[in-house]
């Protein structure tokens, strides 16, 4: 089947599934990167005669970090001192209330992708909205995908100075296509549905081939929906007064993608089709908040060689993230995190005469303990917050070797 059949395929089964819906209930709001004109939040603009508008928002993360190895006491062996994100997002609507626009920009270094790319990559978003329904809409542009939860979740919206390990080793990311969200019920069953058409290449990428990425995801709230989307912010900050609980599962394929991580990574010598698949749980109940996550890459021949015997590899393997939590009622929070990465092993034997020596290519198993500790004070907008974490890493192959460090963080976030 041809690349365009499969796409009028994909959308025609979309369009079926979004025209079975029974009653209109409140749009998703800015957990899936729409845009949001709800003035009440950050500084909004309006034409004279209401024909445009636009909202305005920034946010800031300074992080200090301390690294070192048990081995070495507690002598510190690298100082992370920086600007994690400095943001500016502008959402706004047009004479068309049904058409609107959401765009992100990125300022400090870590935040462009630039040790991952080369290049200054500023722009984070830049979709353009078409709103059918109350429950239906559909994006073009650049954006987010709808992957692992924790990916989608705002980076502005966690209880831990970062993302953990597993989601920098295994999530998709951002990418350029078409994408499609439709929320709606069931009786007492809650679901979100969320698909994908894109390039597969990530941000501002240059045209590569003629493969393209497919994205699916479905969300369950057997309980109800979350106060203020809280299935999409770290923490029980709504203090929920009934349990709450979200699953979700996503699916990912990446047909003939160039980087080792598809839309992000170092660039392959040869391309590959790539397959992903995401587990998800998030439950929340009077200021305790549980989250669970599983991600897996796979692809059928990782190595990738060039002629000089260089190598580049598809990251493949597993992760697992969970995290637990509670509220204080004077909005300090104690968290704990357990991570763990299982990476394919991969070996790369050169050419030449024997004996030959085989490369070991692959990243080493790694878990990672992690407490930290939040003080809210304008909720997730004005936040201070402390990490000490415990790391483990263990090379397989040859011969097994482990061995351990300490990471200490402190991060202020100030938003609007």
């Amino acid at each position: 089947m041809s690349r365009a059949m499969r796409t009028i395929l994909f959308f025609t089964l979309l369009a079926g599934i979004l025209t079975m819906g029974q009653k209109r209930l409140m749009a998703q709001t800015e957990v899936d990167e729409r845009a949001m004109i709800r003035f009440d939040k950050g500084l909004g603009f309006h034409a004279p005669d209401t024909s445009f508008g636009l909202n305005l928002r920034f946010r800031i993360q300074n992080l200090l970090g301390f690294h070192g190895l048990t081995g070495n006491g507690a002598a510190i062996d690298e100082v992370d001192a920086r600007i994690r994100r400095l943001r500016l997002r502008i959402d706004g609507y047009t004479r068309n209330d049904r058409i609107t626009y959401y765009m992100q920009l990125s300022f400090s270094r870590s935040d462009q992708d630039w040790d991952g790319s080369g290049v200054p990559n500023i722009i984070r978003d830049a979709m353009v909205y078409y709103t059918l329904s109350d429950n239906f809409y559909l994006g073009f542009g650049q954006g987010k995908l709808p992957g692992n939860r924790q990916r989608i979740n705002s980076s502005g919206q966690l209880q831990f100075t970062d993302r953990s390990d597993v989601n920098a080793m295994f999530n998709i990311d951002r990418d350029f296509g078409m994408m499609g969200y439709y929320s709606n019920n069931i009786s007492f069953l809650h679901y979100n549905l969320k698909t994908a058409i894109s390039t597969g290449d990530g941000r501002n990428a240059l045209p590569s081939g003629n493969g393209m990425a497919y994205t699916a995801r479905i969300e369950l709230m057997p309980l109800g929906r979350f106060i203020d989307d809280g299935d999409f912010s770290e923490g029980d900050l709504e203090r929920e007064p009934t349990p709450k609980l979200s699953v979700g599962a996503g699916w990912h394929y990446n047909q003939k993608a160039t980087r080792a991580q598809g839309q992000r990574g170092r660039q392959l010598f040869e391309e590959r089709d790539l397959r992903a698949l995401y587990l998800d749980a998030v439950m929340k109940y009077r200021g305790w908040a549980m989250y669970a996550e599983y991600m897996d890459r796979s692809t059928d021949d990782p190595l990738t060689m060039s002629a000089d015997d260089e190598f580049s590899h598809v990251m493949t393997g597993y992760g697992t993230n969970l995290q637990i939590s509670y509220v204080f009622h004077n909005n300090f929070e104690l968290a704990g995190r357990y991570t763990y990465i299982k990476p394919e092993t991969l070996f790369s034997t050169p050419s030449g005469e024997p004996p030959f020596n085989p490369y070991i290519i692959s990243a080493p198993k790694t878990e990672e303990y992690t407490l930290g500790v939040t003080k809210y004070i304008d909720r997730h907008k004005i936040k201070a917050q402390g990490n000490i974490g415990y790391r483990i890493t263990e090379n397989m192959v040859p011969a097994t070797g482990i061995s351990t460090g300490w990471i200490i963080r402190f991060q202020v976030e100030l938003g609007i």
